[in-house]
């Protein structure tokens, strides 16, 4: 038996995932978490052996996220769904640690095939995806890749980031965080620091534009 949990903020999007993945004889769904935050403490409680979230969530973000369950050391995989088709955005989130990339146009049995590859180790991609692009991420070397400025951010700075592009002052962010004020205004003066932009507008103009925050 596969066992799986649900994140998305959207309560009746994740009843929908919920009831299409218990159709299946071998999937079990074991919990159901509303933002990236409550995903990452529920793979700690459960340790689900597949993690299926939406990408555009709060607090901490699919992507965000994924790269918290890949440095948690444990097994499980995860799967993101995303209305999102960009090929960087994809390579993003596989470079990060994800196992599948499923459009939310086009999940229906295809999650089914996703969460059962993803349990097997292999990686998933929705057909509207291009094949080609898997094929780059699977065959390059690790070293050889191009990054940007946005990949210089260490997991606590995104996370900083996804929170302020969400509307949190200094202080909301330090106790969202567990972490002083001053932590946090340290992250935001490296965010703008790093990125070479010296007001919030464009901090967060420029993180929507690159797949960094959803919002």
């Amino acid at each position: 038996m596969i066992r799986v949990i649900v994140a998305d903020d959207h309560h009746l999007v994740r009843q929908g995932i919920r009831a299409l993945l218990e159709r299946a004889e071998d999937i079990e769904v074991i919990g159901e978490a509303a933002d990236g935050q409550e995903a990452i403490e529920l793979v700690q409680r459960l340790a689900p052996d597949v993690l299926v979230m939406d990408i555009a969530m709060p607090r901490l973000n699919g992507t965000q996220a994924t790269e918290r369950v890949r440095a948690l050391g444990v097994a499980t995989q995860v799967v993101i769904l995303s209305m999102h088709s960009d090929e960087t955005l994809v390579r993003q989130t596989l470079r990060r640690g994800a196992r599948g990339y499923l459009l939310k146009r086009s999940v229906t049995e295809e999650l089914l095939l996703a969460v059962r590859a993803a349990h097997r180790g292999e990686t998933y991609l929705s057909p509207a995806i291009s094949a080609s692009l898997l094929d780059e991420f699977l065959t390059r070397q690790a070293d050889s890749e191009e990054h940007g400025p946005f990949d210089r951010l260490t997991p606590r700075e995104r996370e900083v980031l996804q929170l302020i592009a969400e509307g949190h002052t200094n202080t909301a962010i330090a106790q969202m965080m567990n972490i002083s004020v001053k932590t946090v205004e340290k992250h935001r003066a490296n965010l703008m620091s790093k990125l070479n932009v010296h007001d919030v507008a464009t901090l967060i103009r420029a993180a929507i534009k690159h797949g960094q925050v959803f919002l």
